[in-house]
């Protein structure tokens, strides 16, 4: 990029103002899946098409797990599902930007995540200015006549343009007179809002500042020639074998008699819930946080002490990866235990977004466990963190492939259909992921007519409390969502199908009276007359 940095600079430019121009004032729609792609065509045109440096292959295969993120975007409403899309999406932009010329992120431990982001963010910071001085350093030594360019102005023109902005204003503040001429002067140029224009090119400008920052740690510090993983620990191993056996094996033994006690209650199933008194909702959450917390930091303790251990001899390693997985075995055993607990929650009270996480979450942490015995048998404890990554990507990719409100839907209805009560005020909280799910049902030719009653109950709700403003923040194409758009016409193709249902709108909250009979307040639940 020497030998053109001016093309370097009119890319970050280019992306700076496209950020602008899909993001500003506009709903996140399509417009986040569009700006990661375009943010990855600028890069592989500088690095590949301009430098020719061309990335390792094990670092192209993240591309893959990226485009999948940033469409569920624009895909999937639920709100931890975008919200996890967006996260992974700019991790994984970030960890191929670490690993463009080494490739070699399946490698790295947490130490190298940790250490390769915080020299993305240094180098994002300070680069773009090194950058500069060693052009200038590179011409002076070759004693190459200083180039005439207009980038000195315009960097002049943009430093000065905010501090006159600040100065204008306050001084229009102090005199009425000034006040007016400023006035006068600004409508003459057809400026409405010139604080709001000076606050856009500055954003812009410091987001090109930061994307020239990108390229170049990807151009030129993104080899991992060595990693942590492979150094010498900084910590050390400073702690004695006969020290971690003795908290090991003190933990596995409280383990084992928790397992043995409670034996009864872990695998007893409903026939056991009232063995104290305990109700469905006692017996499902007594202690279900605290042994998924108990999972979470065994894991920690393990690899905390296996990290800080001397183990000097064949036996001493066998011994602590004897105590390891019998740890974790034992939590695994924990783990359903606290699985069955939370189906049990379900079946009684019903499916909801925290569950269906919990629900997810769970099965992933266990199969993070059993990839953490498999690693500590073979010795291969460096490749957690590649696990850790794998089990976050598929918890992560779970939950837009399940569709969590739609399942949420099913379930519930399912629920409904054998006897049980439906909560239809949840269904109206959901994202527009659970429309279509919604719809279906209420086209189930074998639904109960109280159930389908209660589900057009729902369906006229949803159509009440879209406002007009939700309904106009996605006409824009930038905001495309599928499922936002997807909503909109589906709830005004079913209303008339709906329209035996009464709606009173006089007061709050918004009142419907189904055929059968029953009322419903919207968001509040339902009842006879």
């Amino acid at each position: 990029m020497k030998s053109n940095p001016n093309r370097l600079w009119l890319v970050a430019i280019v992306l700076g103002w496209l950020f602008d121009f899909l993001f500003w004032k506009h709903a996140p729609g399509i417009s986040f899946a569009i700006y990661v792609v375009l943010c990855l065509a600028g890069g592989m045109y500088l690095l590949l098409g301009v430098e020719k440096t061309k990335p390792a292959r094990d670092a192209l295969w993240l591309l893959i797990p990226i485009l999948f993120f940033a469409t569920i975007t624009f895909v999937r409403a639920e709100p931890m599902t975008t919200f996890l899309a967006h996260f992974l999406t700019l991790f994984l932009l970030g960890v191929l930007a670490i690993t463009y010329l080494g490739g070699r992120w399946i490698w790295y431990g947490l130490f190298d995540y940790v250490s390769g982001f915080l020299k993305l963010v240094g180098n994002m910071l300070s680069k773009p200015l090194t950058f500069s001085a060693e052009l200038r350093k590179e011409r002076t030594e070759r004693g190459d006549p200083p180039k005439r360019s207009i980038m000195p102005v315009v960097r002049g023109v943009l430093i000065a343009l905010p501090v006159i902005a600040i100065f204008a204003s306050l001084l229009a503040s102090a005199d009425a007179v000034f006040d007016a001429r400023l006035q006068d002067f600004l409508d003459l140029l057809n400026i409405d809002n010139l604080a709001e224009y000076i606050f856009r090119i500055s954003y812009i400008l410091i987001g090109a500042y930061l994307l020239v920052g990108v390229f170049l740690h990807a151009a030129r510090h993104s080899k991992d020639e060595e990693l942590d993983t492979e150094k010498k620990s900084v910590i050390g191993q400073f702690l004695g074998f006969t020290e971690s056996a003795i908290v090991l094996g003190s933990v596995a033994i409280l383990f084992v008699i928790f397992v043995v006690i409670q034996f009864q209650y872990f695998f007893g199933g409903q026939a056991n819930i009232h063995i104290d008194g305990y109700t469905y909702s006692e017996y499902a959450r007594r202690g279900f946080g605290e042994l998924v917390a108990v999972a979470f930091f065994s894991l920690l303790l393990i690899l905390g002490l296996g990290a800080i251990t001397r183990r000097e001899s064949g036996t001493q390693r066998n011994t602590f990866s004897v105590l390891s997985v019998g740890i974790v075995v034992l939590v695994l055993v924990m783990l359903f235990s606290a699985y069955k607990r939370l189906v049990l929650y379900e079946t009684a009270y019903g499916f909801s977004e925290l569950r269906t996480y919990t629900h997810v979450f769970m099965i992933w942490l266990g199969l993070l466990l059993v990839a953490t015995v498999i690693l500590e048998i073979i010795h291969r404890e460096r490749m957690f963190a590649l696990a850790a990554l794998i089990a976050a990507i598929g918890f992560a990719a779970t939950l837009p492939i399940l569709n969590v409100d739609a399942f949420i839907v099913h379930q519930n209805v399912q629920r409904a259909v054998n006897g049980e009560e439906l909560d239809i005020s949840y269904f109206t909280e959901l994202s527009a992921d659970a429309l279509p799910a919604l719809v279906e049902a209420y086209h189930t030719k074998s639904l109960p007519d109280t159930v389908k009653d209660a589900l057009g109950a729902s369906l006229v709700c949803l159509h009440q409390n879209q406002t007009p403003a939700e309904e106009s923040q996605n006409t824009d194409w930038r905001s495309y969502h599928f499922s936002r758009w997807a909503q909109i016409g589906l709830l005004e193709k079913i209303q008339p199908e709906l329209k035996d249902y009464r709606v009173y709108t006089a007061d709050w909250p918004i009142l419907i009276v189904t055929p059968l009979g029953v009322k419903h307040n919207c968001g509040y639940g339902s009842f006879m007359d």
